[in-house]
């Protein structure tokens, strides 16, 4: 007869065995791939994040523009701005730096927010005529679709949209920035 302490060490046993089993049958997606070559000359400038799965930071963000500039070392100079919470919500303004990662063709950053920790950035997607990109990462956490202008077509946005689903990410966490057109923003700033 087994006694109560070998009938819960089993059970144990059963429901680690049955946890370590189930972990097994996940499968881990495919590193994601990034473009085959980025022109930094015409990467660089600004680009508004139209969508985003975002960070801690850019949760309640408005107007958020990225922008980049290559300096003569080699990395980017990289100024991140939103208004918090509102479009005339405080500006927020971070400044990580960009590092591009050997033989990728300049498709892969290392981007710098505290020393010595460098994110992962991939450009996943870039448009031919470099007006819209998509960054991401293997990890499937973070992804921002960006364009060269604050407004981008519906339908332009649903095929961002399907290539970010494409990639392996849950779109249900995908979420459109609020973005206003550059006559609003001008307006506002009082031009």
């Amino acid at each position: 007869m087994m006694n109560k302490t070998n009938l819960k060490l089993r059970k144990l046993t059963i429901a680690l065995c049955a946890a370590l089993l189930s972990g097994c049958a996940t499968t881990k997606l495919p590193d994601i791939k990034p473009v085959p070559n980025v022109e930094l000359s015409r990467f660089m400038g600004s680009w508004y994040v139209i969508g985003v799965i975002p960070t801690y930071i850019e949760k309640e963000a408005y107007n958020s523009v990225e922008s980049y500039k290559l300096d003569a070392d080699g990395t980017i100079a990289t100024t991140f701005t939103f208004n918090k919470g509102a479009f005339e919500g405080p500006v927020k303004t971070y400044t990580p730096r960009g590092f591009v990662v050997e033989n990728t063709n300049n498709a892969e950053w290392g981007m710098r927010f505290i020393w010595p920790i460098k994110a992962e950035y991939k450009i996943a997607y870039l448009s031919a005529d470099y007006g819209q990109t998509i960054i991401a990462r293997n990890a499937r956490d973070y992804v921002w679709i960006m364009a060269r202008t604050p407004v981008i077509a519906d339908s332009e946005y649903k095929t961002l949209t399907d290539y970010v689903a494409g990639l392996g990410y849950d779109i249900s966490k995908l979420q459109k920035v609020p973005q206003q057109s550059l006559n609003d923003r001008n307006k506002a700033k009082g031009k």
